[in-house]
C-alpha cells in the first residue's frame, strides 16, 4: 500500500511540491546563512515526494539531548531561520498542501492523500530541526522519550 500510495502521490502532484522545496533549498544555499534551511528543505522535499511510510520528528526526539548551551543556541538559530522560511516559501507550500488536502478529502478514495497533504502542511512552516524517518522509527523514538519522561517523574 505504501508503494502504490507513493507512486500515485508523486504522479499527481508530489513531484511539483518536492520541486518547490528544492527550489527553496537552492536559493537559500546561495548564502551561507541559509544553509540550515537548505538541509531542512531537502529533507522535506524527500518527504513531499514520497510521504507514505514516513514521518517527521524533531531532532531532539531522536538524539535525546536535553537543554544545554549548544542546544539553546542551535534552537534560537533554527527559530530565526524558520521565521525566514515561513515568510518566503513556507506560506506557498502551506497553501498548496491545504488546497490539495481539501480537494483530496472530497472523495472517499482521496482521504488518505488528503491526510498526507495536511501532515505536510503542518511541517511546511517550520522545517529546520526536523528529520524525515520511517514511521516505525518515529514511533520507537516517541515511545522511548515517553518512557524516559515517565521515569523522570517517578524519581
Amino acid at each position: 500500500m505504501r508503494f502504490a500510495g507513493n507512486v500515485i502521490w508523486f504522479v499527481l502532484g508530489g513531484a511539483i511540491t518536492a520541486l518547490i522545496w528544492l527550489v527553496g533549498a537552492a536559493l537559500f544555499a546561495i548564502s551561507i546563512v541559509g544553509l540550515p534551511l537548505s538541509r531542512a528543505a531537502i529533507e522535506m522535499a524527500r518527504m513531499s515526494a514520497f510521504p507514505f511510510g514516513k514521518d517527521v520528528v524533531h531532532i531532539r526526539e531522536l538524539d535525546g539531548k536535553g537543554l544545554s548551551t549548544t542546544t539553546a543556541i542551535t534552537g534560537t538559530i533554527g527559530f530565526i531561520t524558520n521565521v525566514v522560511w515561513a515568510c518566503t516559501f513556507g506560506w506557498v507550500l502551506f497553501l498548496s498542501y491545504v488546497i490539495s488536502g481539501v480537494i483530496n478529502c472530497l472523495t472517499i478514495i482521496g482521504i488518505p492523500f488528503g491526510l498526507q497533504a495536511f501532515k505536510l502542511a503542518g511541517i511546511s512552516f517550520w522545517p529546520v530541526g526536523r528529520r524525515v524517518v520511517s514511521v516505525e522509527l518515529a514511533r520507537a523514538a516517541r515511545r522511548q522519550n515517553a518512557t524516559d519522561r515517565l521515569a523522570s517523574y517517578r524519581r
